[in-house]
């Protein structure tokens, strides 16, 4: 009988902790009209608008990772991606390279967006932002990187950096 009396009271205790605990920090990111994204597809070869769900569900992933690091628990992010111009153009004029997205100074990444954050439903901040990095190219470990979307990546994590973690150690 003792031994069911002491995990009763152990359940009992995790129970109560656990209802205590503010949920963790949560990223909702939404896609305005994506057909009509300047440049968001690494399929199309330049020659469509939009954006393919590869792009969409990467970005998606990555800024869903960038909450749980930088969001203190309760925290809700609600980011409307309203246009994707990712770095790199194709130049279909290399005809032995019509497939390969050219990198140059001039072909930088941006995005632009709104972003709601809350905390229990309260709004602490809001803003449209255009996310860029001119400078993508001089990022170390680019040219050691294979992901296809590297320079949006590293832009929107400094963005997300000093926009979110700045509040939370204010805050903290």
């Amino acid at each position: 009988m003792r031994p069911v009396l002491i995990f009763v009271a152990l359940s009992l205790a995790v129970t109560s902790s656990l209802a205590q605990t503010p949920p963790g920090p949560s990223v909702e990111v939404i896609y305005d009209n994506p057909e009509h994204f300047r440049d968001a597809s690494l399929d199309s070869n330049g020659y469509e608008r939009g954006a393919d769900q590869q792009v969409m569900k990467e970005l998606r992933s990555y800024l869903q990772t960038l909450g749980k690091r930088y969001l203190p628990p309760g925290q809700t992010l609600r980011i409307d991606i309203r246009d994707i111009d990712l770095a790199g153009r194709y130049e279909p004029w290399h005809r032995q390279a019509y497939s390969i997205r050219f990198m140059r100074d001039i072909t930088w990444p941006s995005i632009d967006l709104h972003y709601v954050l809350s905390q229990q439903g309260q709004p602490l901040s809001q803003a449209d932002a255009r996310v860029t990095d001119k400078f993508y190219l001089q990022r170390p470990g680019r040219s050691a990187n294979s992901d296809r979307l590297y320079a949006e990546k590293a832009m929107l994590e400094e963005w997300f950096r000093k926009q979110f973690a700045v509040q939370h150690q204010n805050s903290s």
